[in-house]
Protein backbone atom coordinates (compact mmCIF):
# COMPACT_ATOMS: atom_id res chain seq x y z
CA UNK A 1 0.00 0.00 0.00
CA UNK A 2 1.28 3.33 -1.01
CA UNK A 3 1.84 5.99 1.79
CA UNK A 4 0.75 9.40 1.35
CA UNK A 5 3.01 12.12 1.95
CA UNK A 6 1.38 15.61 3.59
CA UNK A 7 3.11 18.56 1.74
CA UNK A 8 3.14 21.68 3.65
CA UNK A 9 2.35 24.53 1.65
CA UNK A 10 4.49 27.50 1.08
CA UNK A 11 8.11 28.05 2.11
CA UNK A 12 10.12 26.50 4.16
CA UNK A 13 11.72 28.02 7.23
CA UNK A 14 10.84 30.61 9.78
CA UNK A 15 8.15 32.63 9.60
CA UNK A 16 7.72 36.29 9.46
CA UNK A 17 6.89 38.30 12.66
CA UNK A 18 3.52 39.48 13.47
CA UNK A 19 2.66 43.18 11.55
CA UNK A 20 2.22 44.45 14.66
CA UNK A 21 4.69 44.01 17.57
CA UNK A 22 3.39 46.20 20.27
CA UNK A 23 4.73 43.93 23.03
CA UNK A 24 8.65 45.50 21.96
CA UNK A 25 9.82 47.65 24.48
CA UNK A 26 12.57 49.26 22.46
CA UNK A 27 11.44 52.85 20.63
CA UNK A 28 12.64 53.42 17.06
CA UNK A 29 15.52 55.43 18.29
CA UNK A 30 17.30 52.35 20.47
CA UNK A 31 16.87 49.56 17.78
CA UNK A 32 18.67 52.23 15.32
CA UNK A 33 21.61 52.67 18.09
CA UNK A 34 21.54 48.77 18.95
CA UNK A 35 22.22 48.18 15.15
CA UNK A 36 25.22 50.97 14.44
CA UNK A 37 26.35 49.23 17.79
CA UNK A 38 26.39 45.54 16.43
CA UNK A 39 27.79 46.79 13.20
CA UNK A 40 30.63 48.78 14.93
CA UNK A 41 31.32 45.48 16.40
CA UNK A 42 31.43 43.83 13.38
CA UNK A 43 29.04 42.10 12.96
CA UNK A 44 27.43 40.99 9.68
CA UNK A 45 24.26 42.85 8.44
CA UNK A 46 22.58 39.18 7.96
CA UNK A 47 23.53 38.15 11.43
CA UNK A 48 22.25 41.55 13.15
CA UNK A 49 18.38 40.31 12.76
CA UNK A 50 19.08 37.37 14.22
CA UNK A 51 21.12 39.24 17.44
CA UNK A 52 18.35 41.34 17.80
CA UNK A 53 15.68 38.65 17.70
CA UNK A 54 17.32 36.06 19.90
CA UNK A 55 18.48 38.68 22.55
CA UNK A 56 16.71 41.74 22.91
CA UNK A 57 13.45 40.45 21.93
CA UNK A 58 12.96 42.62 18.36
CA UNK A 59 11.05 40.41 16.07
CA UNK A 60 11.63 43.02 13.13
CA UNK A 61 13.96 45.79 13.19
CA UNK A 62 11.48 46.81 9.51
CA UNK A 63 8.76 46.99 12.00
CA UNK A 64 9.66 48.79 15.01
CA UNK A 65 11.51 51.63 12.71
CA UNK A 66 9.88 50.99 9.22
CA UNK A 67 13.36 50.75 7.90
CA UNK A 68 15.61 48.22 6.71
CA UNK A 69 19.03 47.50 8.96
CA UNK A 70 20.78 48.40 5.01
CA UNK A 71 18.84 51.88 5.12
CA UNK A 72 19.90 52.01 8.87
CA UNK A 73 23.32 51.59 8.41
CA UNK A 74 22.99 53.76 5.18
CA UNK A 75 21.71 56.78 7.28
CA UNK A 76 24.61 56.28 9.67
CA UNK A 77 27.29 55.95 7.00
CA UNK A 78 27.99 52.39 8.93
CA UNK A 79 27.28 50.23 5.54
CA UNK A 80 30.78 48.18 4.88
CA UNK A 81 31.98 49.14 1.29
CA UNK A 82 31.34 45.44 -0.41
CA UNK A 83 27.79 43.93 -0.07
CA UNK A 84 27.84 41.10 2.10
CA UNK A 85 26.33 38.40 -0.22
CA UNK A 86 29.42 39.76 -2.77
CA UNK A 87 31.97 39.43 -0.12
CA UNK A 88 30.69 35.76 0.48
CA UNK A 89 31.15 34.59 -2.67
CA UNK A 90 35.15 36.44 -3.16
CA UNK A 91 35.80 34.78 0.06
CA UNK A 92 34.25 31.45 -1.31
CA UNK A 93 36.37 32.01 -4.77
CA UNK A 94 39.42 32.43 -2.80
CA UNK A 95 39.16 29.34 -0.95
CA UNK A 96 38.92 27.46 -4.44
CA UNK A 97 41.58 29.71 -5.56
CA UNK A 98 43.95 27.98 -2.62
CA UNK A 99 42.36 24.59 -3.24
CA UNK A 100 43.46 24.57 -7.00
CA UNK A 101 47.00 25.27 -6.12
CA UNK A 102 47.33 21.86 -3.91
CA UNK A 103 45.09 20.06 -6.30
CA UNK A 104 45.94 20.88 -10.09
CA UNK A 105 43.95 17.64 -11.41
CA UNK A 106 40.59 18.93 -9.44
CA UNK A 107 38.29 19.51 -12.42
CA UNK A 108 35.05 19.80 -10.83
CA UNK A 109 36.08 22.64 -8.34
CA UNK A 110 37.99 24.18 -11.87
CA UNK A 111 34.56 24.06 -12.88
CA UNK A 112 32.96 25.33 -10.06
CA UNK A 113 35.36 28.21 -9.87
CA UNK A 114 34.62 29.08 -13.62
CA UNK A 115 30.81 29.05 -12.38
CA UNK A 116 31.26 30.87 -9.26
CA UNK A 117 33.58 33.74 -10.58
CA UNK A 118 30.36 34.18 -13.51
CA UNK A 119 28.18 34.75 -10.75
CA UNK A 120 30.73 37.38 -9.00
CA UNK A 121 30.99 39.19 -12.32
CA UNK A 122 26.89 39.48 -12.72
CA UNK A 123 26.73 40.30 -8.99
CA UNK A 124 29.03 42.80 -9.52
CA UNK A 125 27.54 44.44 -12.79
CA UNK A 126 24.20 44.55 -10.57
CA UNK A 127 26.16 46.62 -7.76
CA UNK A 128 27.43 49.11 -10.37
CA UNK A 129 23.92 49.37 -11.94
CA UNK A 130 22.70 50.12 -8.50
CA UNK A 131 25.32 52.21 -7.62
CA UNK A 132 26.61 50.10 -4.55
CA UNK A 133 29.82 49.64 -6.25
CA UNK A 134 32.10 52.24 -8.26
CA UNK A 135 31.86 51.94 -12.20
CA UNK A 136 35.18 50.83 -12.21
CA UNK A 137 35.06 48.03 -9.90
CA UNK A 138 36.17 44.53 -11.79
CA UNK A 139 36.66 40.86 -10.55
CA UNK A 140 40.50 40.04 -9.83
CA UNK A 141 41.55 36.87 -8.00
CA UNK A 142 44.52 38.72 -6.68
CA UNK A 143 42.53 41.55 -5.70
CA UNK A 144 39.70 39.69 -4.28
CA UNK A 145 42.44 38.00 -2.04
CA UNK A 146 43.59 41.36 -0.63
CA UNK A 147 39.96 42.18 -0.39
CA UNK A 148 39.41 38.77 1.88
CA UNK A 149 42.38 39.12 3.76
CA UNK A 150 41.70 42.59 5.04
CA UNK A 151 37.80 41.67 5.66
CA UNK A 152 38.48 39.72 8.23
Amino acid sequence: MARMHSRRKGKAGSKKPMVSAKWVTYDPQEVERLVVKLRNERVRMSMIGMILRDQYGIPSVKTVTKKTIKQILKENEALPELPEDLLNMLRKAVNLRNHMEKSKKDYTSKHGLELLESKIRRLGKYYIKTKELPEDWKYKPERAKLIVETAK
